[in-house]
């Protein structure tokens, strides 16, 4: 097979500064934003839960403010992996010294809505602080373990998959390993003693090794295809392989991908397709996306495929427009072919495509001994809406016993309060409205919990 790009290809940090961001602030301070989906199997994470994978997408920290984004993230995909959040030289630029605050605010945010995470990533030798390279061979192992607790420490519980080892191989014909700090002064076993140590860490956790390049049998996935098995006849933790899948018209998606995902699968391991993007338009690349989503269903150990990104403006490869969504979040003929190839089938609806959309936010207000007050922000997403509606569910034997800006109607139970406009519902695009209740808490703080809301 011809070699795929050889450049590292695993997306670099962003220049900007991160953001908090609307959403992000609503998200660390324990706030729900709920959107609107559309009926099953009409949105990517709907489809592909039908298929029993799921369908995600990378994430910024300081995109979580715009409501487009948010809309459709929240609307299409049900895992993120942070994109530079919590790579070592985000969480911990000078030694021992952790900072895990945007990190921590798409984590809350996935976490709101139902979402899985990835952990995105642990040793790797690229935006790797400087301090690091700078440590004898004993100070880096302890560094490198004490940052593998650390990290997995802050979300222990909170991750479904980690990619604990990336891109340790090098690209061309040897097989060779990667030149690193970790490789260059601890030698091979660097990679078995990262696993075992993030199993420690967070037994719950998948562990993966993710790297690019690896997508068809070549040299450099037979290098890695050696080192699970020896692992997996040793007995040391590895649970899952990404294939980082970024193509483009030199480096098309190669035509032995599903065999190739099928042998590391036939090893006992869970497949993932971690940082999928496709440089191209129309319906070459709408095919490729359809190939792709094609191979993992193939492969019943081929478990989720993750989009490294929502839109064309914000990709790491944004001249090549290789996502599924444009730089006006309309959804492309990509997107399309995503979701027939998943089983789905689009309404035409949906975050950020131009169809009626929204989130709802709440957040407690005051609070008393026997009661406290609620407040419910609708937000229009990238389209206006002309009604909007939204419900609210109660941990019995908590009441109602007041509302105010809306008309609501209860279920049979009294549990479940639906909130419509009360009179015009009409919102412009990103515009919002709210309205609130108070709950008698009846011995019971629990807040209620804040359905999708739906729109038209």
């Amino acid at each position: 097979m011809t070699m795929l790009i050889t450049r590292r290809t695993s997306p670099p940090r962003a220049r900007t500064a991160l953001g908090a961001g609307l959403a992000g602030l609503l998200a660390l301070t324990g706030v729900t934003a709920l959107a609107g989906t559309a009926d099953a199997a009409t949105t990517l994470a709907s489809a592909a839960a039908a298929k029993g994978r799921y369908f995600g997408t990378a994430v910024a920290a300081n995109h979580l403010g715009e409501a487009p984004y948010v809309s459709t993230l929240n609307t299409e995909f049900d895992s993120v992996t942070p994109e530079n959040e919590m790579k070592w030289d985000a969480v911990e630029p000078s030694r021992n010294s952790f900072n895990f605050s945007a990190a921590d605010r798409i984590v809350s945010h996935a976490q709101s809505r139902g979402m899985k995470v990835r952990g995105h990533t642990l040793v790797w030798h690229s935006q790797l602080p400087g301090w690091v390279g700078g440590l004898n061979a004993a100070d880096l192992r302890s560094a490198m373990n004490n940052h593998i607790n650390r990290v997995m420490g802050q979300w222990k519980g909170k991750i479904h998959s980690w990619d604990v080892v990336n891109e340790a191989f090098q690209d061309g014909s040897s097989g060779a390993r990667r030149s690193s700090p970790f490789q260059d002064k601890l030698g091979n076993g660097f990679i078995e003693e990262a696993f075992r140590t993030a199993r420690a860490a967070d037994p719950a956790a998948k562990l993966c090794y993710n790297d690019y390049n690896t997508d068809g049998i070549n040299p450099k996935s037979n290098a890695v295809y050696a080192m699970v098995k020896d692992f997996k006849a040793r007995g040391v933790p590895i649970d899952c392989v990404g294939f980082q899948s970024h193509f483009n018209s030199a480096s098309p998606v190669p035509g032995d991908y599903q065999a190739n995902l099928q042998r590391f699968a036939d090893l006992g391991v869970e497949v993932q397709i971690t940082e999928l993007d496709i440089e191209g338009s129309g319906t070459s690349q709408a095919t490729s996306y359809g190939n792709v989503v094609k191979a993992c269903l193939a492969v019943t150990r081929c478990t989720g495929i993750t989009v490294w990104g929502i839109t064309d403006k914000y990709s790491w490869r944004a001249s090549g427009t290789p996502l599924l969504f444009d730089s006006n979040y309309a959804k492309k003929p990509a997107y399309t072919a995503v979701l027939n190839a998943l089983g789905g089938s689009s309404d035409g609806g949906g975050g950020g495509g131009g169809g009626a959309s929204c989130t709802a936010t709440y957040a407690k207000a005051e609070e008393w001994s026997d009661r406290f007050n609620g407040r419910v922000t609708i937000t229009a997403g990238s389209a206006p809406i002309s009604t909007w509606s939204v419900t609210v569910t109660l941990t019995p034997p908590q009441r109602i016993s007041a509302t105010w800006n809306g008309s609501p109607t209860w279920d049979s139970s009294g549990n479940v309060m639906t909130m419509k406009p009360n009179g015009n519902g009409n919102l412009a695009a990103g515009a919002s409205t709210s309205f609130g209740f108070t709950v008698m808490k009846n011995g019971t703080s629990t807040p209620p919990v804040i359905g999708a809301c739906t729109a038209s």
